[in-house]
């Protein structure tokens, strides 16, 4: 295979008239015919003339994150008769071709439309405006990130770009490898130069320290609310030199650049929380940065923070205390950057439980009215639910005792907080009941396994041995999102179960020597499935309305082929995106699923695992959906499908 392209799967449907619902006793038809998969060549364009439109202007389809277009074209009579009708391709084999050191890695990209136009990123950061009915390329801005060198943590990947507008001037906002902050023209892709320094500001000044590129960048989509522009950051998780990036999160004025605030998630001294960084540890902390992206509230004016684990993200020994704002919900004044509210999912954190995503904004209809809520997945497989205003509780949340660390220079936060609902959408914690059973054989070899590492509860910390952990560092949930369906209430979540193990070694700065995924017997997992599976929530009750899994690829491995089994799910990062009629998912195969029962109702090939969210969205008269695939080692393409008419 070709390696180092970018994919960008594009889905066009045409439309087949509304519908009002799934029909529980209508027959799926079969396609007829397999998509060819052509020549992707380069090409150029003009934007395109719009009469209708059914906008995705954010990352996650809106400021609330919900992943939700409201089109009921997409049917489950005619989601399989989807066939094969553009692709795009962007330059980054141009660069690739002239820096062969360069090895870029996923293509995580999600993106936007707005105005007739759709713009994507690339793992270079450069960014594309295409033509979204035929895939050609309108405008590349390309910064030349690359030249900077490898960026933190996975390298050259970036997941998206953010839209802005005033009604007269048009901007596309993306944060680079190499940690500026572009503002560019959408009309043309050329830099305005009336923002910031000729168009871009430096992330890596203004952080009170000096900040070294290979360790601080920018990969996912920035957060523009009302005329702000708000930007987190990537940072490298371990400790390479004393003094590493903090994660503070910064706000500026999307029309000139100007800083409008600046948000320091490890507290300065004084500041509120520094007290929970013991023996003042904050002065030198690092990291718990918001990685992922960001949701928003215009009319309450808050923006919602999702934060992830302090440096080292194993190892606490350096900054004793629950280290507010790590593992943290944080509701931020848009206009000044004061703090409303919190809520810190993980005290003290030692296993990497980022909150990986932003969280879902919800309205919930009630005879008293409506509830404003935010609904919050994390790596460690809970949902928080609050009221967005006030970060009360939708349901009572509870402070349980958890296993305490074994390494002497470790103190381990005595409790952590447990959502009564909605339950766990995954595995916590290893025991007997939750390993692999097919047969009495592989349940024999699973605990010898789990035997070789110290395993058991659910907040486990990691250990001299290694301490087997589930969810592992890749959730649960992770940066793939939920979706939401505001008709229904149902939050759609998808997760992966995958051992962890860490060991506890230290050497100079670094603590982490050995952390790893742990495999099952022959070939399988270690755990019972559904391996990869998405879970419907109720948002009007907490409860789970059905689970289904998602992929495949353990059925007929030797040690089960004879067992028959089948819906075991496959342990791929899971995506989704949410229409009227269906829900979507992207991993190995786009497919669709019944929005109140799970039931799938078909799927299509790609040419490589989906890496990147779906979205979708109506043009002039027709619906698209749009999902990123390729890596290092998978050909480049571009794709699209259409149905017959």
């Amino acid at each position: 295979m070709h390696k180092n392209k970018i994919f960008i799967i594009a889905v066009l449907i045409a439309s087949c008239g509304g519908g009002s619902g799934p029909d529980p006793t209508l027959q799926i038809p079969t396609p007829t015919s397999t998509p060819s998969y052509g020549y992707c060549g380069d090409q150029s364009t003009t934007a395109l003339d719009v009469s209708q439109q059914l906008s995705w202007p954010h990352y996650a389809a809106d400021l609330a994150s919900s992943r939700y277009l409201p089109t009921s074209k997409i049917t489950e009579g005619n989601f399989n008769f989807m066939t094969l009708a553009w692709k795009w391709c962007s330059s980054i084999e141009d660069v690739l071709i002239e820096n062969t050191d360069i090895e870029v890695d996923r293509n995580e990209v999600t993106p936007i439309m707005i105005d007739g136009v759709l713009y994507a990123s690339t793992q270079l950061s450069q960014v594309a405006a295409i033509n979204p009915t035929d895939g050609k390329t309108i405008w590349l801005f390309d910064p030349e990130s690359h030249l900077a060198g490898r960026p933190p943590n996975h390298g050259f990947l970036h997941r998206g770009v953010a839209y802005w507008s005033d009604g007269v001037e048009k901007r596309i906002f993306i944060g680079t490898g190499d940690s500026y902050l572009y503002s560019i023209d959408a009309v043309n892709g050329e830099m305005d130069s009336n923002f910031g320094d000729v168009g871009k500001i430096n992330l890596r000044e203004g952080l009170g320290r000096t900040i070294k590129n290979e360790y601080y960048g920018v990969n996912s989509p920035p957060l523009v609310c009302k005329d702000t522009v708000i930007v987190g950051s990537s940072v490298h998780d371990f400790p390479m030199e004393p003094l590493m990036p903090p994660g503070d999160v910064r706000a500026f004025d999307a029309l000139n650049g100007d800083l409008k605030w600046q948000f320091h998630i490890v507290p300065h001294l004084g500041e509120y929380g520094s007290e929970t960084w013991e023996n003042m540890s904050n002065e030198n902390a690092a990291g718990a940065n918001v990685w992922s992206w960001m949701s928003c509230d215009e009319e309450l004016g808050l923006v919602y923070l999702p934060t992830t684990t302090p440096t080292n993200d194993h190892y606490g020994g350096d900054r004793y205390g629950d280290n507010l704002f790590a593992e943290s919900i944080v509701a931020i004044d848009l206009e000044t950057g004061e703090r409303k509210w919190h809520f810190q999912t993980v005290h003290h954190g030692l296993w990497d439980y980022d909150l990986p995503a932003a969280p879902n904004l919800v309205d919930v209809i009630t005879n008293e009215g409506t509830e404003k809520l935010l609904a919050q997945i994390s790596k460690n497989a809970f949902t928080y639910v609050f009221d967005r205003e006030t970060g009360i509780p939708k349901w009572p949340i509870e402070e349980k005792a958890v296993p305490q660390s074994t390494i002497p220079s470790e103190k381990t936060s005595l409790t952590q907080p447990f959502p009564s609902k909605p339950a766990p959408f995954d595995h916590q914690g290893i025991n007997a009941d939750n390993l692999i059973n097919f047969t009495y054989e592989l349940r024999s070899k699973a605990l010898d396994i789990v035997s070789q590492y110290d395993y058991g509860e659910f907040y486990l910390p990691p250990s001299d041995l290694g301490a087997l952990a589930v969810p592992s560092i890749a959730g649960g949930g992770s940066w793939s999102g939920a979706g939401y369906h505001p008709e229904k209430n149902i939050l759609f979540v998808p997760s992966v179960t995958l051992p962890f193990v860490t060991r506890i070694e230290r050497s100079g700065l670094q603590t982490i020597q050995n952390r790893d995924y742990v495999h099952g017997p022959d070939g399988l997992p270690l755990m019972r499935p559904p391996y990869g599976r998405v879970t419907a929530i109720s948002m009007d009750t907490g409860e789970h309305l059905w689970v289904a899994p998602v992929g495949n690829g353990y059925e007929s491995n030797s040690a089960i082929a004879d067992l028959n089994l089948s819906d075991l799910g496959y342990h791929q990062r899971i995506f989704v995106a949410v229409t009227k009629n269906l829900l979507l998912t992207a991993q190995q195969k786009l497919a669709a699923f019944n929005l109140d029962t799970g039931e799938k109702i078909g799927d299509h090939d790609l040419p490589g695992d989906a890496m990147g969210a779906p979205m979708v969205f109506e043009l002039n008269d027709k619906v698209y959906v749009v999902v990123a695939v390729g890596d290092s080692e998978t050909q480049s393409e571009l794709l699209a499908f259409t149905l017959d008419e």
